[in-house]
């Protein structure tokens, strides 16, 4: 396995309170930076995934009815999958569903 240390830099960011509460009761465990780092990285990721299905829509036109509900139907699974593994790490770390 390799190991490495990011290298980190402190930022300010300006959230609404609400969300805040909200966002710091999920992180309880992994720490708030750590739960905004992941959340930017999943935006990033969304953002570049935009960008290439643009991209491909240009090149190739774009999706019929039927690629897009099977799109749409892949993503219900994946979040259906990333929900079964939120609960599951959950169960693993003593923490109530």
């Amino acid at each position: 396995m390799v190991s490495y240390m990011a290298t980190t830099k402190k930022v300010t960011v300006t959230i609404p309170e609400d969300l805040l509460d909200e966002i710091r009761a999920e992180a309880a465990e992994r720490g708030l930076s750590a739960y905004v780092a992941e959340a930017l990285r999943f935006q990033r990721d969304r953002d570049r995934l935009r960008e290439l299905a643009d991209w491909l829509q240009e090149e190739h036109g774009p999706l019929t009815e039927e690629e897009r509900t099977a799109a749409f139907e892949g993503l219900e699974d994946l979040d259906a999958e990333h929900e079964r593994r939120r609960v599951a790490g959950k169960h693993k770390t003593g923490e109530a569903a």
